[in-house]
């Protein structure tokens, strides 16, 4: 199937363990057809005195004394049946080991292509992305995957090796007793594929439906904090449960189909090996056929008709390999995001300027129209507006997470597009509003963007973050263990560490996307006044709804809707009607409220 070619640059370098794979259980299987060869001749021409009709055969009784010296020591037919079985199982050994191994080498380069691609793939598609279902493409459909690579593919050829070679045989023993053992067969083979054609939508329902309920999940663990905040654990439960319900009831309505398959798929087989059984009972009794070739024949047709059994089985894997593939494919499939483009990498001063910017997420309504503005190295830039108003996006352009639709963006007289995205990222470190921290220390998450940092400097960033002393306090300091997305911390604790692991990296442009909101007012000044000593060395962005946050900016833009609506320093807005002055008049008042109880 055409699915199977977008995995075939992964089987480079196991091409060869496939091919010996094959070769071994077709081996096996031509050790597994000699077995009722060996008995139909051991019953009719070594007990009986039919002419030996398979000069294989004969060769190998004669290896074992010939044909009188047999019929007197029958123990040694035994002898032949172990050794031939012992052959099949070494050669099934090696196509189990070879294929699966194979398999799996092919399953973790396919991980690691998917992680790498989603660590590639851009800031918009995991802003859109179910954390849950890229976890499942990236575990269960692989294992799918795997599991047919590793045990199906491999039984396919040895199947269809087994049918053809032993209907070959069964119409060089008997011709009519060949046609009457394979009537039934074509029936099952059109069974299986109605049935592949049916299980395989059903398939792909109860794999949406699993990746639903691996995303509740762990949106559930994620926010379990918020969750026991408000008492929400029936309703999460509620919602799970239903997820879960329809989840087991595709996986039954599957199950059912399956069942269904079997229990006609094993009827048809029965009465084909009933019809061999009668028919060749009619044909000994009347003397046309001996009773070794029925024997033969019995035991054939119960060789050909599992694996015709199997196909149905063999194409649902194959249909749940297909759906993975096309699920995984999906992702890889995704542009990834070109980090080095050959572009410029100049010294980066932090000298911004923004001219008509206009900006709009997947040719959608604007959310940034006409912006302007500049800012000069070591200058401080504060934005303030409602929700919505943009704030976020503006400085999301930046670091080139976005592009902007139209207008200039310059930096230090450079257009940002042409400057490299890797190598601005590194010249821009930016907090957003929602810290993450790793599951690992304190001195670890700090210099995570630098691993190499000397602890001078971690203890720098940190004390400009006004983290130092709190992590001083705790039993191991800065080898203390972060749990979880931070969960042993506070919110303002969080948001520092992540202050001091942009800080630590002396970008010449750093962005406070409302990170500061995090922290009380006190710290909040302590990490103002201590980035206003570092004001040669970069240019700083604060995103704030806190007036006393963005007073002491240099420049104070106020945005609404999409647009610089108001601009200046903190003086001159106040002494201007507008929303920063409205905005100014409330949080005052509300200070000197809290300050009078």
């Amino acid at each position: 199937m055409k699915e199977f070619k977008k995995i075939l640059p992964f089987s480079k370098g196991y091409k060869l363990m496939y091919l010996f794979g094959m070769l071994a259980i077709i081996v096996a299987q031509l050790f597994n057809t000699l077995g009722p060869l060996i008995i139909s001749s051991t019953i009719d021409s070594v007990i009986g005195d039919v002419e030996f009709r398979s000069s294989i055969i004969k060769s190998i009784f004669d290896l074992f004394g010939g044909r009188d010296y047999l019929k007197a020591n029958l123990w040694l037919i035994g002898i032949l049946i172990v050794i031939n079985t012992a052959f099949r199982g070494v050669f099934l050994y090696l196509k189990s080991y070879l294929s699966v191994k194979a398999a799996e080498e092919m399953s973790m380069k396919i991980r690691n292509k998917l992680y790498d691609h989603i660590q590639k793939l851009p800031y918009s598609f995991h802003v859109k992305s179910d954390t849950g279902d890229l976890i499942q493409r990236c575990t269960s459909d692989v294992e799918t995957i795997k599991k047919f690579l590793g045990v199906q593919l491999v039984e396919v050829a040895g199947s269809v090796f087994m049918l053809v070679f032993i209907v070959w045989i069964m119409f060089s023993l008997n011709i009519t007793m060949g046609v009457i053992s394979v009537a039934l067969i074509p029936l099952i083979f059109a069974f299986a594929y109605i049935f592949f054609k049916r299980v395989q939508r059903d398939f792909k329902e109860a794999d949406e439906a699993e990746a639903k309920l691996s995303t509740t999940l762990q949106e559930n663990l994620t926010g379990i904090r918020v969750v026991k905040a408000f008492a929400r654990e029936k309703y999460e439960l509620d919602k799970f449960d239903v997820k879960n319900m329809n989840y087991r009831d595709l996986v039954n309505k599957l199950i059912l189909n399956l069942a269904m398959y079997w229990s006609i798929s094993d009827l048809i087989s029965l009465s084909q090996v009933g019809i061999v059984i009668v028919a060749g009972t009619i044909l000994v009794v009347s003397g046309n056929l001996t009773l070794g070739i029925l024997v033969a024949f019995i035991s054939y047709v119960n060789m050909i008709i599992w694996p015709v059994r199997q196909m149905g089985r063999t194409l649902t894997d194959m249909g749940k390999a297909t759906i993975s593939i096309n699920r995984i494919d999906e992702i890889l499939a995704t542009p990834i995001e070109v980090l080095v483009e050959n572009g410029q990498e100049p010294e980066i001063e932090g000298n911004i300027q923004f001219e008509n910017v206009v900006f709009a997420y997947d040719d959608e309504k604007p959310v940034l129209k006409n912006i302007s503005f500049s800012v000069s190295k070591g200058q401080t830039l504060a934005i303030i507006g409602s929700t919505g108003s943009g704030k976020s996006s503006l400085v999301h352009l930046l670091p080139r997470l976005y592009e902007y639709t139209n207008g200039s963006i310059k930096i230090d007289g450079i257009e940002l597009n042409t400057i490299d995205k890797k190598w601005i990222r590194h010249n821009v470190g930016l907090v957003l509003q929602e810290p993450f921290l790793y599951a690992k220390s304190i001195k670890e998450n700090i210099r995570l963007t630098d691993p190499k940092k000397p602890d001078p400097t971690v203890y720098r960033a940190a004390k400009t973050a006004s983290i130092h002393d709190d992590i001083e306090s705790f039993d191991k300091k800065y080898e203390t263990m972060v749990g979880e997305r931070g969960v042993s911390l506070s919110g303002g604790q969080k948001q520092r560490m992540a202050i001091a692991r942009t800080i630590i990296s002396e970008t010449p442009i750093v962005i406070f996307d409302d990170s500061l909101s995090a922290v009380d007012t006190e710290t909040d000044v302590q990490i103002r006044k201590a980035l206003e000593k570092r004001r040669d060395k970069s240019t700083t962005i604060i995103i704030s709804h806190r007036i006393s946050t963005v007073s002491e900016a240099d420049i104070i833009l106020v945005m609404d809707k999409g647009k610089i609506i108001q601009r200046g320093t903190h003086k001159e807005l106040i002494a201007t009607d507008g929303l920063y002055k409205r905005v100014y008049e409330i949080q005052t008042s509300l200070d000197d409220d809290l300050e009078a109880i």
